[in-house]
């Protein structure tokens, strides 16, 4: 047989050709959620003070969007909203339970990771995703190829270190002696970090879950020493920010474990709350800057998709309650962003944005075909340019029929007894002036009322922050009816 003879330069060229990766191949999806997370990040301006420069970083190479939502400010029901590609009002899941899977008519949704599955992905979690242990119980669910350390706050201090109205072992924040390696983020850092490190056969699909900015507060001082009290800004506030806003308004937190301003202010904790929500961000900000610089190093960032996102937001005092569960932006917005092939860098989107548009963005991001029955919308075109208009809200719900309609200018609130609130978020980024009752602005107020969904009641089996609105006029609060002359619960 006679020998050929292949040029040198040829020669280079097959070579690479056959060792560099094909054109086509999948991307790989890092997906990184922080639990409690609001727009206290750098790139979002939510606090002049904050320093998260890993996910600053991470914005500055990707599109960030400045307007994202959150389709419920509860951990369960927004979580099993964006991985399931559906709204509360549509599932009927408002409530910390029940795991969607335990209810007939949801048990066979098709989800993110699953579809990601169906598709080829190798798919692996760590921390909190889905909310507490659902999605990773071993032998009941299918959720994840690949289960990694669960959530966790990790060391404690041996008792609580403020002792507040509720007295619930989680609702507590502070500095104590202990080190950031006792943490449990820092254990689910860690394992990202060995997994990314390993060879895939398939692409890989890992989630990566981050307990904290979430209570109990904990941070070790050199995190406090971040954001000196002498120095420290408080969020903007108004004593009588709740005199235009309804009573209803008050029953989507009637009873909780987290305290109101008012304690705050008598215990002396407001600075301290603060200081620890600041620096448990900065904190898990570091576990992110650990995972983003493993991928790096992997050699695998150049072709995998980074999502950061949170499941909701966080009152510190903000209209008179700390923690979830309200309509409102300090509640509703938080931190979405994307990196990585197909994404421009450099982008900052002010059109609105929701979590459920993750499971579409993600199917076209990876050229798949998404399964029917999403309720979410590609962000494709705003990640190509920031700049690109966005035809639909965001739309956040919090039990049946309680709605808020977020446009790139204004919030609009519908509570299920019908009463209303409306907010020029340009002129009033804080919502201290609501416009619902003042004259001029029924047009605005209709052209948001016609995004209101339809909202069915709880599935069997919903409990923990359940509330009823029945058609005589009764309210009910986890299973308790409230009068409508009932003192407000620790404020009067």
């Amino acid at each position: 047989m006679k020998l050929v003879p292949v040029p040198a330069g040829l020669l280079i060229c097959l070579t690479a050709l056959c060792s560099a990766p094909a054109a086509s191949a999948k991307p790989n999806i890092l997906f990184i959620a922080i639990d409690d997370q609001n727009d206290w990040i750098g790139c979002l301006n939510g606090h002049p003070q904050i320093q998260t420069p890993h996910i600053d970083s991470l914005a500055e190479r990707g599109t960030v969007f400045l307007n994202a939502h959150c389709q419920s400010p509860l951990c369960n029901p927004s979580r099993t909203s964006l991985m399931t590609g559906r709204r509360p009002s549509s599932t009927g899941v408002y409530g910390l339970a029940p795991w969607f899977r335990d209810v007939d008519e949801l048990k066979d949704i098709v989800t993110l990771p699953q579809h990601l599955r169906n598709n080829g992905y190798t798919t692996l979690t760590t921390g909190k995703i889905y909310h507490g242990g659902y999605g990773r119980r071993a032998n009941k669910d299918d959720e994840f190829d690949v289960i990694g350390p669960p959530p966790g706050v990790g060391v404690r201090p041996k008792q609580k270190l403020v002792q507040t109205p509720a007295a619930h072992p989680l609702v507590d924040w502070g500095v104590f002696p202990h080190k950031d390696e006792d943490k449990g983020d820092w254990r689910v850092a860690s394992w990202a970090v060995d997994e990314l490190a390993k060879q895939h056969d398939e692409p890989f699909f890992l989630s990566v879950g981050f307990f904290l900015p979430h209570v109990p507060c904990y941070a070790t001082q050199k995190w406090f020493d971040l954001y000196p009290e002498d120095t420290l800004q408080l969020p903007p506030f108004q004593v009588n920010d709740r005199d235009d806003t309804p009573r209803f308004s008050w029953y989507m937190h009637w009873k909780l474990p987290e305290p109101r301003h008012k304690f705050l202010i008598e215990a002396n904790q407001w600075k301290n709350i603060v200081r620890a929500y600041l620096a448990c961000t900065s904190f898990v900000d570091s576990q992110v800057g650990r995972v983003l610089q493993a991928l790096k190093k992997s050699g695998k960032a150049d072709n995998t998709i980074v999502v950061l996102w949170s499941d909701h937001g966080w009152h510190l005092g903000e209209k008179l309650i700390t923690g979830k569960n309200t309509l409102w932006d300090r509640s509703t917005r938080v931190p979405l962003i994307f990196a990585g092939p197909g994404v421009a860098a450099g982008g900052r989107c002010e059109q609105p944005a929701e979590l459920l548009d993750m499971y579409p963005t993600l199917s076209e991001l990876c050229n798949l075909t998404p399964p029917k029955g999403l309720e979410g919308h590609s962000l494709m075109p705003q990640l190509k340019d920031a700049a690109a208009k966005r035809d639909w809200p965001a739309i956040t719900t919090h039990n049946h029929d309680n709605h808020g309609i977020r446009t790139r200018d204004w919030r609009y609130i519908h509570y299920a007894d019908g009463s209303e609130e409306l907010y020029n978020m340009k002129d009033d980024p804080n919502e201290w002036k609501n416009l619902a009752g003042v004259a001029g602005y029924a047009a605005v107020i209709e052209q948001h009322r016609k995004w209101i969904p339809e909202s069915r009641q709880p599935v069997p089996g919903s409990r923990h922050r359940i509330l009823l609105y029945r058609a005589d006029g009764t309210v009910n609060w986890e299973g308790e009816d409230v009068a409508a002359d009932d003192p407000i619960p620790e404020l009067e």
